[in-house]
């Protein structure tokens, strides 16, 4: 993801029901050193579909955001950016990783299991000041 991309992903970004990121919020993060924001797009066209971003540290690497279109979610696209997350960090040595995920988000929660995360704890207040976040780390 570029910078000139962001104005097509904050709709995206907004779709996130208790952590939507604002323009302001993606723009900090892919000017971020230690940051990689990735967008998936429809094959035949630049539009983009969904991100992903994270920011990797040395052997460890946390997953900030990832969020699919609703319009295309199901379909196996965030498998396929956990896929390419994953794949990536490893090419960069990453041997840990981190994410917060609402409890409640029970697709998301799967998804991370199938990339072996496990509970690690939790974070009170997290999302809004008032829902915890489950820790999850691989």
């Amino acid at each position: 993801m570029e910078i000139e991309d962001v104005d097509e992903v904050v709709p995206i970004a907004a779709t996130s029901i208790l952590n939507p990121w604002s323009r302001d919020m993606l723009l900090g993060e892919v000017a971020h050193p230690f940051s990689h924001c990735f967008l998936i797009c429809r094959e035949e066209e630049d539009v983009p579909l969904g991100f992903i971003c994270f920011r990797n540290v040395g052997e460890e690497s946390e997953l900030l955001n990832i969020c699919i279109d609703p319009m295309h979610q199901k379909k196996g696209l965030g498998k396929r950016l956990m896929e390419f997350y994953i794949d990536f960090c490893c090419q960069k040595g990453v041997k840990k990783y981190y994410l917060e995920v609402n409890p409640q988000n029970i697709p998301a929660f799967r998804l991370y299991q199938s990339f072996a995360y496990q509970e690690a704890g939790k974070r009170k207040n997290f999302y809004q000041g008032k829902y915890d976040a489950l820790l999850m780390e691989r």
